[in-house]
């Protein structure tokens, strides 16, 4: 009997329905075409601040859907550096960050790059540097050599959600799906993406990361559909909105006997959807950032009190203290104490606390 939809004879020539799924389709196309082209509006430096927001939240949102809380500071300096951006941060990006952060910026900036074996392998060894996830040691940058399941525990009772196909036959199922997805054929690219996700969740081919580099995976594959590396949403980031809707979508999906996947696809495409709607809050505080400078690029004539600001402007985690602002631009806590004031004095910044608490904000 079968029992997972790998297991359907004629597997993986998936099956759906075009009237269920047409209408979302079109909405989010729609969509795409809307933000990228209000996004072409700005100028260059706005716009590689906007993908600095949107990568940001793509990376740590897809880390914390598998449970890890990523330093967003750390993955912001990192992806700034990529992307040849002016961002001080007060810490150095891990060796780990810096893998992450590496991944997914090849995925999408060289989307029409050929999807390697090689290539999928360097992505899960570089987020696994060094052959471990959390304390346990992983198999790196090879296909997985046990079987695996995804399940939950409910009052001390497991339920097995999914088990994915045996390892021996997750060589010949990987490279067929990597095939597939360089194959130029006549498929709608987003449907298209909306499968590579689905694809690769069903084979699972590593010990651990699966969900991750699924994610990275999607993230080429939207890119390839709007045919530009810009990216100004986060579709994992709206998956860890929606987790336990996503969570229940794959399991109808893949634990059963059918090759119909319509259900998936329409979840898919209104997920997305509802991401890109949701970038406008990203292209608010873009716009709010650009105000501030108009008003008060005048005011702001050093370059460590320019620094100073920036950082506030994005988001600095706690409290901006002298001592702080000492570290970040590397000059003595008095210059920096004197710096902080002169913002102050001409209304830019405001002091809050007393003595040793006093810090300072926008």
């Amino acid at each position: 009997m079968t029992k997972y939809i790998y297991e359907c004879p004629d597997f993986p020539k998936f099956e759906w329905d075009d009237r269920v799924i047409i209408d979302p389709l079109i909405k989010v196309a729609n969509l795409q075409g809307k933000v990228l082209g209000k996004m072409l509006q700005f100028g260059f430096g706005l716009q590689q601040e906007a993908m600095l927001n949107a990568f940001t939240e793509e990376i740590t949102k897809s880390s914390e859907i598998e449970g890890e809380i990523l330093n967003s500071e750390q993955v912001r300096s990192s992806i700034a550096r990529h992307l040849n951006m002016d961002f001080v941060s007060a810490v150095s990006p891990s060796h780990r960050i810096e893998g992450v952060v590496a991944v997914t910026l090849d995925a999408i900036h060289n989307y029409n790059k050929q999807l390697s074996e090689e290539r999928l392998f360097g992505y899960h060894a570089a987020l696994f540097p060094d052959g471990y996830s959390g304390f346990k040691k992983i198999q790196v940058a090879r296909y997985r050599s046990d079987d695996i399941q995804v399940v939950s525990n409910k009052n001390g009772h497991y339920i097995v959600h999914y088990e994915a196909p045996s390892p021996l036959s997750v060589p010949c199922l990987t490279r067929a799906f990597l095939s597939w997805i360089d194959d130029i054929g006549n498929e709608n690219p987003l449907i298209k993406a909306a499968i590579a996700h689905l694809w690769f969740v069903i084979i699972h081919p590593f010990d651990d990361g699966n969900g991750r580099i699924t994610r990275v995976i999607t993230d080429m594959m939207l890119a390839r559909a709007e045919n530009t590396s810009l990216r100004f949403y986060s579709m994992s980031a709206q998956i860890g909105r929606e987790k336990k809707d996503y969570y229940r979508i794959l399991e109808l999906t893949t634990a059963r006997d059918s090759l119909d996947i319509t259900d998936w696809l329409k979840w898919f495409f209104e997920c997305l959807g509802r991401s890109i709607e949701n970038s406008h809050l990203m292209t608010a505080n873009i716009l709010k950032k650009a105000e501030f400078w108009q008003k008060n690029a005048a005011l702001i004539k050093d370059e460590k009190q320019n620094r100073i600001v920036n950082l506030l402007l994005d988001g600095f985690e706690g409290n901006l203290t002298s001592g702080k602002a000492a570290k970040i631009c590397k000059i003595s806590q008095d210059t920096a104490a004197r710096l902080l004031k002169d913002l102050a004095d001409k209304g830019v910044l405001s002091v809050e606390g007393r003595a040793r608490s006093t810090h300072y904000i926008l």
